[in-house]
């Protein structure tokens, strides 16, 4: 789950990692107030949204004066920014966040995340802060430096130094950044949070270290554990289709394409897409309904690929395992009439009963193709989709 910047600043804090002195506003009318709070002429501000690359879109501003602020304000809340990581519909800004000015002497990247082939901890920092930390990294592997931190062990200072010293820290200038470091590695720890960055950290024009922006991505599996945290969540930042997924209990991506799947599994929808491609076609969506699929829930992912107004043909591949693949043609025939499907449905079912589950299918009157092999199923779509 992201966050925004403004929520995240406020674990930072919780945490000691240092940031500026701001506010969030959702109103035009409190922005006077605000900065009068936090003194000072000019002041940053920055709109709300779950994309990185906001400044180069206009989502940073400087602004002098509390009548430009008002203003600012005004335009940028209820506006759409588009960056490029948010596609071309771009994402509504709801809110914005007001903070002091900083003058600085330097700029840091930080990073940290859970690399999951190493099964550890893994901190990246550079030299070259505020930049496209990817573009660093593709460009000049060198300047990315890395620790990774043992679980058993856990952070040690050895390694705070190592990174420090790679930044050109030095004096009382290391003991901050060891510290900074600590309350970073607790906060992604305490929190779950699967990736925590900094870009810029910054030494400002007294020496200290500042965390001028936040980036946090919490781990979803986790959020039961944190109902707190997972109060945070903001269902305007996402596709619409992904957000009623989510209420469902499914995990849903949209796609290009036109060719809707409905997998129970992750790894086998990753197949079904990848065969779907190799046969020449596109799908619409990435759609797993796990591995305890119903009726009712068949019926909701089957609602939610019909919104998508691209979609020409839906392609459902099921492995009976944990449940009964004639459960689950019954399911998908319930959904058919319910959702009232005009568009073509290829069924592929492997596993426990699937032969009667596909008698089912076959024997029910609707217009519904079935294939007990999973690159049949895939040509079938796809010639479904080139015959409409």
């Amino acid at each position: 789950m992201h966050l925004h910047e403004y929520q995240a600043k406020r674990l930072f804090a919780e945490f000691g990692i240092p940031v500026p002195a701001g506010e969030v506003l959702e109103s035009p009318t409190a922005a006077a107030a605000v900065a009068t709070r936090l003194g000072g002429q000019a002041w940053m501000l920055k709109a709300q949204v779950h994309a990185g690359g906001r400044g180069k879109a206009g989502g940073v501003e400087r602004v002098q004066g509390t009548a430009a602020l008002e203003s600012a304000v005004a335009a940028m809340l209820g506006s759409r920014l588009t960056t490029r990581q948010t596609g071309p519909d771009g994402l509504p800004v709801n809110a914005v966040l007001l903070e002091q000015t900083v003058a600085l002497e330097r700029e840091f990247y930080f990073g940290m995340l859970v690399d999951r082939t190493r099964e550890r901890l893994v901190v990246m920092v550079s030299a070259s802060g505020g930049m496209d930390i990817e573009e660093v990294a593709a460009s000049n592997p060198d300047a990315l430096v890395t620790e990774v931190i043992s679980p058993a062990a856990g952070l040690q200072m050895y390694q705070c130094r190592n990174l420090a010293f790679a930044l050109g820290l030095e004096g009382s200038q290391i003991g901050a950044f060891a510290e900074l470091m600590s309350a970073a590695v607790r906060l992604v720890t305490e929190c779950d949070a699967g990736l925590l960055e900094i870009n810029p950290l910054v030494i400002t024009s007294d020496g200290s270290l500042l965390a001028l922006d936040a980036k946090l991505d919490l781990d979803d599996n986790a959020l039961f554990r944190h109902p707190s945290l997972a109060s945070l969540y903001d269902a305007s930042q996402q596709d619409p289709r992904e957000h009623a997924a989510r209420e469902h209990g499914l995990n849903y991506i949209t796609l290009d394409g036109n060719i809707a799947c409905m997998v129970n599994g992750a790894g086998l929808a990753m197949a079904t897409m990848d065969l779907i491609k190799l046969e020449g076609g596109q799908p619409a969506n990435f759609l797993d309904v796990g591995g305890g699929a119903t009726a009712d829930r068949v019926a909701e992912a089957f609602k939610l690929i019909l919104s998508d107004t691209h979609v020409q043909a839906i392609l459902v591949n099921i492995f009976g395992g944990i449940v009964r693949c004639d459960l689950i043609a019954e399911g998908i025939l319930q959904a058919v009439k319910e959702v009232e499907v005009k568009v073509p449905v290829i069924v592929r079912l492997e596993g426990t009963n699937a032969a009667e589950g596909l008698a089912l299918i076959k024997q029910s009157g609707l217009d519904m193709q079935t294939a007990e092999d999973l690159t049949e199923a895939a040509r079938q779509a796809v010639a479904a989709v080139r015959n409409r």
